[in-house]
């Protein structure tokens, strides 16, 4: 209902105010929007921003410290790679809901798919940063390379992508009172889960597929013929993971947006329940890879403790406060664990595309600084369009629902 303030305005000045402002005049809205957390976002967008318009104009070699033996890097590692893992609870909650039928977790069905939406948006900004000639991206639409696992990728990127957004507009429609389209994504949410399900575990799997082709680039501890598995197995370790914490943080960010006859802590148990399965699954899934490489003896060298760190540290030990929590219903102690499956999978990937990879070159890729903002810069970006849109449209509800900020 439109408040008194603006039933005097016309109709577009009033859908300003009542949607954009929440409410509020501008110069209400402009005060609303100094807080500590706006200040120091708008200082690292004021440098980020910049950055990426100098790689733009001038190039990779401008701002970052990429090579002929480091043609990827930092953008590729965390932008693109972390990004499109950690979006992964899209497909998995949405599946857990629309296809299994576990109708307990439909609120946080629509989080798990913004989340999602805006983690694949910046993971391809940060792709058409990395990429040397970016206008390319465009020709997988019309060169059909098949037998590439990159054109994969390419492809179930653009398609999985189109879906989420299909998705997104449901809670828009419903924010800009579009009763048509909100009645015809409601019929087609079940299809698009199922899509959305099908895209996922391709292009997660080809993700892999890509290290199949390095097999002297990428160490022994991290190459394996079934990588392909162990990046659609993470992936889902991922997707549980990051929605556990993100629920932790919405529902305390949020806390006058939420639903509170949602029991959170129920469906954190449950997650948790979900993860630690999945975990040990994976776990054993990354000693049986070592075993088939042969690599014992590797894991007495650098590379051998990093790998440990990262699948003792980040992944055992997470699986088994996951099933100590759940069993315990010690919900600090999953969301703890959801915690470190995170930066786990954060680390996973980097150490994959990047520290690992090439690792007996002679000369070692270090990002420069510039790389370090501009993903910082993005990560910000999408936490800000999250917060915009939550703050706007029913997704923690479904409810038009205004607070301010």
């Amino acid at each position: 209902m439109a408040s008194p303030a603006t039933a005097t305005l016309s109709p577009a000045r009033a859908f300003i105010r009542e949607k954009i402002f929440l409410g509020m005049d501008l110069k209400d809205y402009l005060k609303s929007n100094l807080t500590a957390f706006n200040i120091v976002s708008a200082i690292i967008l004021a440098v980020g921003i910049p950055l990426l318009v100098i790689r733009f104009a001038y190039g990779l070699g401008a701002t970052t410290n990429l090579s002929q033996t480091a043609p990827w890097g930092l953008w590729i590692g965390f932008d693109m790679m972390t990004g499109i893992v950690l979006a992964a609870g899209g497909f998995t909650i949405g599946a857990t809901v629309q296809l299994f039928g576990l109708h307990d977790y439909h609120a946080i069905e629509r989080p798990a798919i913004l989340t999602a939406f805006l983690g694949y948006v910046m993971a391809i900004i940060g792709l058409l940063a990395d990429l040397g000639r970016p206008w390319n991206i465009v020709m997988a639409i019309f060169n059909y390379g098949t037998a590439s696992a990159l054109f994969e990728v390419a492809w179930c990127v653009m398609c999985y992508s189109t879906v989420l957004f299909l998705e997104f507009t449901l809670p828009a429609s419903e924010w800009l009172g579009l009763k048509r389209w909100q009645a015809i994504m409601k019929k087609a949410l079940i299809a698009l889960t199922v899509l959305s399900v099908m895209f996922s575990t391709m292009h997660q799997s080809a993700l892999g597929s890509l290290f199949l082709l390095a097999p002297t680039k990428l160490h022994p501890l991290w190459y394996t013929p079934f990588i392909f598995i162990f990046f659609f197995i993470s992936a889902i370790v991922a997707g549980l993971c990051m929605v556990i914490v993100e629920g932790a943080l919405s529902h305390r960010a949020f806390q006058s947006l939420v639903d509170h006859h949602v029991d959170m802590d129920k469906l954190t148990i449950g997650l948790g329940k979900a993860a630690a399965i999945v975990m040990f699954a994976y776990f054993f899934l990354k000693v049986q890879g070592v075993i088939d490489g042969h690599a014992w003896g590797l894991l007495l060298t650098p590379y051998g403790a990093l790998f440990l760190v990262e699948v003792v540290g980040f992944v055992l030990v997470p699986s088994l406060l996951f099933a100590w929590g759940a069993r315990n219903r010690k919900v600090k102690v999953v969301r703890f664990a959801g915690a470190m499956g995170v930066l786990g999978i954060v680390l996973n990937r980097l150490n994959v595309s990047v520290i690992a990879f090439n690792w007996n070159q002679p000369v070692r890729y270090v990002p420069s600084w510039m790389e370090f903002v501009v993903s910082i810069s993005l990560c910000l970006i999408g936490v800000i369009a999250f917060r915009w849109v939550v703050y706007r449209m029913p997704i923690l509800r479904e409810q038009n629902a205004r607070a301010a900020h």
